[in-house]
């Protein structure tokens, strides 16, 4: 008897209910499953939670974040990366220029740091599968900085000028470039190139429903081949909520992956939890 006890015991901790069942001599008449139950069997995936977004600005113009609660006791930090490539510089990267870098996400990865990228139309288009993988790592999100990395106002870093009636569509043209690419969930967040906006730009894009996403740090990795200064000035610069904004182009940041090195470890010492951009504008919603 002992030993037909312990045979059931195993083997209903192996799953096996049934046949423990029958060997200790219970009814085993299968259960048809209820109605309920079979809905949800056959029901499809849920989706993702849309990202939050913040409510229309003034007159319905898009709002714009720039930095997550300053409470100390939530200390939340957001690494964006700006994946810049200008409508025009597709000869560049066919002659060898890389404006990839995938030693940077690499190092993201290793180090588990979440992130949002910030990335141009033409970036995708140029880079598909890699754009695709960081869209499908659920680590990262993938914004939108544009097509063509044009500017949405004028003097903007001596960058070209999209006109207001086609603000918009470039825009969307930088979200069907992503979908193409294989980035599954549109992520509405909008970063200005090189951070130049006006009203006429924010009404411009107030129909597509995106927040602009700015920032308060500014990491000066652009064009800096200094990594030990680079992570000096965005270690002196975080504070609680921060969003710090790097680039992942390695023609033109080429110090910010090693920078990457010294900065996650000060900041977890510090006391600092990394978070992608939606966290933070959730948290700022919640509190409104």
């Amino acid at each position: 008897m002992i030993t037909l006890v312990r045979r059931c015991a195993a083997l209903c901790a192996l799953g096996a209910l049934t046949t423990a069942l029958a060997a200790c001599g219970a009814d085993t008449a299968p259960q048809q499953p209820s109605p309920h139950a079979r809905r949800l069997a056959t029901a499809a995936p849920s989706e993702p939670a849309a990202p939050p977004t913040l409510a229309p600005g003034p007159a319905g113009l898009t709002p714009v974040f720039k930095n997550g609660p300053r409470a100390q006791a939530a200390r939340t930090v957001a690494l964006t990366f700006d994946a810049d490539m200008t409508a025009d510089q597709g000869p560049r990267a066919a002659s060898g220029e890389h404006f990839d870098n995938p030693q940077l996400v690499a190092t993201l990865r290793r180090l588990k740091v979440p992130a949002t990228f910030f990335m141009t139309g033409r970036w995708a288009e140029e880079y598909p599968d890699q754009a695709g993988d960081i869209g499908r790592d659920p680590l990262f999100e993938v914004a939108n900085h544009s097509y063509s990395h044009y500017a949405f106002t004028g003097s903007c870093y001596g960058l070209p000028t999209v006109p207001a009636a086609k603000m918009r569509a470039d825009m969307e043209r930088a979200f069907a470039a992503f979908k193409k690419a294989g980035v599954e969930h549109r992520v509405p967040y909008f970063r200005f190139p090189g951070g130049c906006y006006d009203r006429r730009a924010l009404r411009a894009l107030a129909p597509g429903g995106v927040t602009a996403v700015q920032w308060d740090v500014v990491s000066g990795d652009a064009f800096a081949t200094d990594a030990a200064a680079v992570a000096q000035q965005v270690l002196d610069g975080v504070r609680p909520g921060s969003v710090v904004v790097m680039h992942c182009t390695r023609s033109a940041a080429p110090a910010t992956e090693r920078a990457l090195r010294t900065i996650v470890p000060a900041l977890r010492a510090k006391g600092y939890r990394f978070v992608r951009v939606s966290e933070q504008i959730g948290a700022v919603r919640g509190r409104s």
